[in-house]
């Protein structure tokens, strides 16, 4: 158990990337390949578009299962969960959980692999340690900040060469359309269905450029923005600020994620 005043980050991490692939070793027997979930669905709140978000009962067990794992390991921190009823006690805070036990529930829950499980732990509204855990490409992405950005125990680190040609760029349509409407043609990448894996996927390199559309959610993203930051990228909104976590709403306007360098060039691209 941890304090706030003492909190080892490099001994965290550990038990953070063990406490996410533990979950993801719980959600297993729920997913199905190319099929539908054997968990219980059902759908949730409405969206400022008007749908509705599917919950399973695996997100529901996951969440438990961090929520209690994760406080035991640092319970002076605050708990900020897409599967958590809020609890404004975490604005009182200076570290705070911010957890999606499945980042991708549309995917997880018709069989498609890219969901992942999302760990951030925030500090005065900046993520410090970061772990994303795919468990259907055994892949884990971690981050500490100040110490680099790592997929399965291999350093990541973004070329900071000009954007190739065709770029490859992944997100929503609307956006992809902006894009290459002001840059050319690019190379256009199916959408990955969880952001955080959209996000990590600029960060080893397999995407030049990632959209992301408005009202994304702390959640969503805390995680995958320092593990792309260690990696020596960016995610900010079209005016170029970086998101700030743990306020009263959670909530974040159209972003892009890109390497620092090509940074300038690619929100100039969406200003238009």
């Amino acid at each position: 158990m941890l304090s706030s005043s003492a909190v080892s980050l490099v001994h965290l991490a550990e038990a953070v990337r063990d406490a996410a692939r533990q979950a993801g070793a719980l959600a297993l027997p729920y997913f199905r390949a190319g099929e539908q979930t054997a968990a219980r669905l059902w759908y949730k709140g409405q969206s400022s578009l008007g749908q509705s978000s599917p919950v399973t009962e695996a997100d529901i067990a996951l969440d438990t299962f961090l929520k209690e794992h994760l406080t035991g390991l640092f319970p002076e921190a605050g708990w900020l969960s897409e599967e958590t009823a809020d609890d404004p006690v975490r604005l009182g805070r200076s570290h705070v959980w911010v957890v999606d036990p499945i980042d991708g529930t549309r995917a997880f829950a018709s069989g498609h692999p890219d969901w992942a499980i999302s760990i951030a732990l925030v500090q005065d509204g900046m993520p410090v340690l970061g772990v994303l855990h795919a468990p259907i490409h055994d892949q884990t992405y971690e981050a500490l900040l100040g110490s680099g950005s790592w997929r399965n125990g291999q350093r990541l680190q973004l070329s900071q060469m000009e954007l190739p040609a065709p770029a490859r760029v992944a997100g929503p349509k609307p956006l992809v359309d902006r894009f290459e409407r002001n840059t050319g043609p690019v190379e256009r990448l199916p959408k990955v269905p969880s952001l955080a894996l959209r996000l990590a996927r600029v960060a080893d390199g397999s995407i030049d450029v990632g959209l992301v559309s408005h009202n994304s959610q702390d959640w969503d993203i805390a995680a995958a923005d320092l593990i792309l930051r260690e990696a020596g990228g960016r995610l900010t909104d079209f005016a170029g600020l970086s998101p700030t976590y743990n306020k009263p709403r959670p909530h974040h306007d159209e972003m892009i994620a890109v390497a620092s360098r090509l940074h300038p060039r690619a929100i100039g691209a969406m200003r238009t």
